[in-house]
């Protein structure tokens, strides 16, 4: 089988990426292994909310049309509302069809599937940044008593053994869950590592608002300094409670979460962490105000109200005893990482990341990815990145079918 593209994966970025290859007349077909939306279906925990308002939930020639602009999308809804812009822009996706490896052929790629395999000049992988759980190799020395999962584990705090839990991390994901276990009626402890502090609202608008109007979201790429960094540091410390509340680690303090540093590691049944809290969160905060600063800046005038600096515990514990009975889960809310195992081509760095410049593979000609945090523009973390990433990438997939001559590509 022959196309002129194939786009591996049939989440909200591979679905956009066909629409524009439809717009662009070029024939294509979308890989999904599982159902559309099948990530969002199947490897995120019931209650989880997007940090983004509805109004940024946006595909190209799919704006947001709710009732509720201003709410936060439920994962459910989200699945739904991608399988709808599947069937709302015809896109040709062959479900259950797992990728087993892609390589070289000819001038261009052959997709491998349980399915058959497809040939084709141009490949996009669209199959995101979280696929595995990125769990340290300490996770290791928990004791079996303590039961030990991941945010792909996770279903509910009512699943969780009854008694204490440790989550490790400091992102979106390790706040929500903080805060979901703690309301449960479980202790929780949270081991705090580099975040992004960022306030819900900000001068009685969302953050969100601020950002988009300033034009913060659409920063390039290029124009990031030290762009490997940031594409790698964790989401913000944001939740999408349906009442608008903030959770940052001030509230989860205020709830009666207790605060302790990074998770250095776990020796003998004993969690110890590092002693830098206060030097982690003082920088989190001094980030925060530079993008206040920013936002001030820009609206011409200064915000008379800011967020003080993270509250700390006074002597925040550097070890935790995990064998005498306290702690009964440990959630590993450490991030995650791609899985490029059925990729048979010299693109990954030793860390098994795709090397690309703006969502082009470098080093290969035809190859592209999408999906990834920071690809193309600071939005592009986000749901509606989609948009204008998928945009700038069909068109190099145009030009390069064209100085191909390739007969697949439609002329307009």
């Amino acid at each position: 089988m022959r196309t002129a593209t194939v786009i591996i994966g049939a989440g909200h970025a591979g679905l956009a990426m066909s629409c524009r290859l439809a717009e662009l007349g070029i024939d294509h077909v979308v890989l999904e292994r599982g159902e559309v939306a099948n990530s969002w279906r199947t490897e995120r925990w019931p209650s989880l909310r997007l940090l983004t308002p509805n109004w940024q939930t946006k595909l190209p020639s799919f704006p947001y049309d709710g009732a509720d602009p201003d709410g936060f999308m439920s994962a459910g809804a989200l699945a739904g509302l991608i399988r709808r812009y599947a069937g709302a822009i015809g896109a040709p996706v062959r479900t259950h069809t797992t990728v087993r490896a892609v390589g070289f052929h000819d001038d261009g790629y052959a997709v491998t599937t349980e399915q058959g395999t497809w040939t084709a000049p141009t490949v996009v992988v669209a199959t995101g940044a979280c696929n595995l759980p990125n769990v340290p190799p300490y996770a290791d020395a928990v004791p079996a008593s303590v039961s030990s999962i991941t945010p792909m584990d996770y279903r509910g705090a009512d699943d969780l053994p009854e008694g204490a839990a440790l989550i490790v991390g400091a992102g979106a994901t390790a706040v929500q869950l903080a805060d979901e276990i703690h309301r449960s009626g479980r202790a929780v402890t949270l081991s705090v590592g580099e975040h992004v502090r960022l306030p819900r609202t900000y001068r009685g608008c969302d953050i969100f608002s601020w950002m988009e109007s300033a034009g913060v979201l659409d920063e390039r790429f290029d124009e990031v300094d030290d762009i490997v960094r940031a594409r790698h540091v964790s989401s913000p410390q944001l939740l999408g409670s349906p009442d608008g509340r903030a959770v940052d680690l001030d509230a989860l303090t205020d709830l009666g979460v207790r605060l302790v540093g990074r998770l250095a590691g776990i020796a003998d049944g004993r969690a110890r962490f590092s002693g830098s809290l206060a030097n982690v969160c003082a920088l989190a905060d001094l980030k925060m105000h530079r993008l206040l600063n920013r936002l001030d800046e820009w609206a011409g005038s200064a915000g008379q109200e800011r967020p003080e600096r993270t509250r700390l515990p006074r002597d925040p514990a550097l070890e935790l005893d995990l064998t005498n009975g306290e702690i009964h889960t440990v959630v590993w809310a450490t991030g995650f990482r791609p899985d490029y195992s059925w990729l048979d081509l010299p693109v990954l760095d030793r860390c098994g990341r795709i090397r690309h410049d703006g969502g082009v593979v470098t080093g290969v000609r035809g190859l592209y990815v999408l999906g990834l945090p920071l690809l193309r523009r600071r939005r592009s973390t986000f749901i509606s990145g989609a948009v204008s990433d998928t945009r700038d990438i069909a068109s190099l997939i145009w030009r390069d079918l064209s100085r191909r001559d390739c007969a697949l590509t439609a002329v307009r």
